[in-house]
């Protein structure tokens, strides 16, 4: 376990202390309600009652699988006061995922919004072992909400400690079988910190949650409650629907993936919308386009800002709203600078530093980072090995330490003895203006080792062939770094994280055999 020092603040501790700060202000809103930083407290304190009845624990694990609510979260908070760890079931999950993450995380309990998840909810509730809290009446499990009710009035303890878990929080799996990552109550404060500290939130935020708060959408909630402001919850991401809440609520901060931003930005070309309350949007979880972040800054204003983190270590990097500058756009393919709590070290396969401009794999130390994967000593040792947490993110530094990451150490294609980093390629391709978006791949090939391809989604309405983009890319990169072949798609798959999957991707054409990294 990693030393902690001094703090002994549990998150839960955090998060009952800033609801009191701002009893009669309002934290969630939603379509159905509102709920004050009170009544907020109040339903924390009640939650927690009724898991402690029914026998949950410091040292559990509880999951929660649910859309975009505040009660679940609550309820999550209500289960680390418990001193138990939360495990969130990705919304956009399959059930072999959820019911594989049960099974590794051992949870004790689950926490379903039966609202949106109402036959998933049934088929997990059949699981030997497993405790099953409702969030509206079922056929199953006990009703929370009602039992809540019936707790009457009931004080938030914080039966947890510093050194028990708070989190085990799964990869997306795009490079393998998800891991689960373990972090402790001084990590979450650390983020939390992190995020204070370095993002440039509005004083007082209006923090409109599209993507689940069950993931990194969620890390911005409580700094939003430590401003004093509002979290505004939508339950799915519609495009019209995000661009008329930003209007009609004065909006001034949200996050979304990059795919979000596409989907926005073609929205905007059909409707107009009043987005000038907007101060601040998060983009981050997979690279994004230059071409489309250009065009994002010139549509909605000089409001985005990128940020860089991986389930086992959150944050890591963050590039300001001032480095989103047409007059620079070579830093528009920064993912920012180091968090300053958080060392960062660009490092050779043998754990020994890169020469100044050279690439190397993103290694951080820090008090965000986790303890480790759940039951995967081996994968742990990997991943920590040299005493820095290892990313898999290939990357330069210019002089003023911005990073630049400029491919996954696992995407890279080794091709005729050359190495192309495709991220590189993706970038050459969308600068393109038929191109909506495209993902590189390397695949088997008897003459080059792997064959540099590319899968391309055209812009609604345009056209462009193989050859021309085949020629833009080698005209910007070079020809070693020219597709060998390129597919035009409708649509490019994405993980629940809303990545684009390239694991999918590769699996039409790595069937049965295997590939390395050189």
């Amino acid at each position: 376990m990693r030393v902690t020092g001094d703090n002994d603040l549990t998150f839960g501790s955090l998060v009952l202390r800033t609801l009191a700060r701002y009893p009669d202000r309002t934290a969630f809103i939603w379509d159905a309600g509102e709920l004050s930083y009170r009544a907020t407290a109040e339903l924390i304190g009640r939650m927690q009652a009724v898991l402690l009845e029914h026998g949950v624990r410091r040292g559990d694990r509880v999951a929660l699988l649910s859309a975009n609510r505040v009660e679940t979260w609550c309820a999550g908070i209500a289960a680390q006061l418990c001193g138990a760890a939360t495990t969130a079931l990705h919304p956009k999950g399959a059930l072999p995922d959820h019911e594989s993450q049960l099974d590794d995380s051992n949870a004790r309990a689950l926490v379903v919004d039966t609202h949106a998840f109402a036959e998933a909810g049934s088929k997990l509730a059949a699981r030997d072992g497993l405790r099953v809290f409702t969030l509206e009446p079922a056929e199953y499990g006990t009703n929370l909400l009602e039992a809540a009710a019936q707790a009457g009035t009931a004080t938030a303890r914080d039966l947890a400690r510093p050194e028990d878990i708070g989190t085990l929080n799964y990869t997306g799996g795009t490079t393998g079988r998800s891991k689960g990552a373990f972090r402790r109550h001084p990590a979450l404060v650390a983020t939390t910190v992190d995020i204070l500290a370095e993002f440039e939130l509005p004083r007082t935020p209006q923090y409109l949650a599209v993507a689940p708060i069950s993931h990194v959408s969620g890390t911005k909630v409580l700094p939003t409650l430590i401003r004093g402001g509002s979290v505004h919850l939508l339950s799915g991401f519609d495009p019209g629907e995000v661009l008329a809440t930003i209007e009609e609520r004065r909006i001034n901060l949200t996050l979304a993936v990059p795919t979000m931003v596409y989907a926005l930005l073609d929205e905007l070309q059909h409707r107009s919308a009043d987005l000038s309350s907007l101060e601040l949007l998060l983009y981050g979880a997979s690279p994004m386009s230059p071409t489309r972040l250009a065009e994002g800054m010139e549509r909605i204003g000089p409001v985005f800002a990128q940020l860089y983190g991986q389930t086992e270590c959150y944050p890591i990097s963050y590039l300001p709203k001032a480095d989103h500058d047409p007059t620079q756009p070579e830093l528009l393919a920064a993912c920012g600078f180091p968090i300053t709590s958080t060392r960062v070290a660009l490092l050779d396969d043998a754990g020994n530093p890169v020469p100044a401009g050279e690439t190397g794999e993103i290694c951080v130390r820090g008090p965000s980072m986790m303890d480790g994967y759940w039951n995967q000593p081996e994968q742990t040792a990997e991943a920590m090995k040299f005493g820095w947490l290892h990313t898999g993110d290939v990357a330069r530094a210019d002089a003023a330490g911005r990073l630049y990451i400029v491919d996954r150490k696992k995407d890279m294609i080794v091709t005729g003895g050359f190495n192309v980093f495709t991220r590189a390629v993706e970038d050459a391709l969308t600068t393109h203006p038929a191109v909506a978006m495209a993902a590189v791949i390397g695949v088997p090939d008897p003459r080059w080792g792997e064959a540099v391809t590319a899968i391309v989604v055209r812009q609604p309405g345009a056209t462009v062939d193989a050859e021309t983009l085949i020629r833009q890319v080698k005209e910007l990169k070079g020809s070693a770094h020219a597709p060998k072949k390129i597919e035009f798609t409708d649509a490019l798959p994405t993980t629940s994280l809303g990545k684009i999957d390239k694991k999918a991707l590769r699996a039409r054409y790595w069937a049965g055999q295997s590939r390395s990294v050189g």
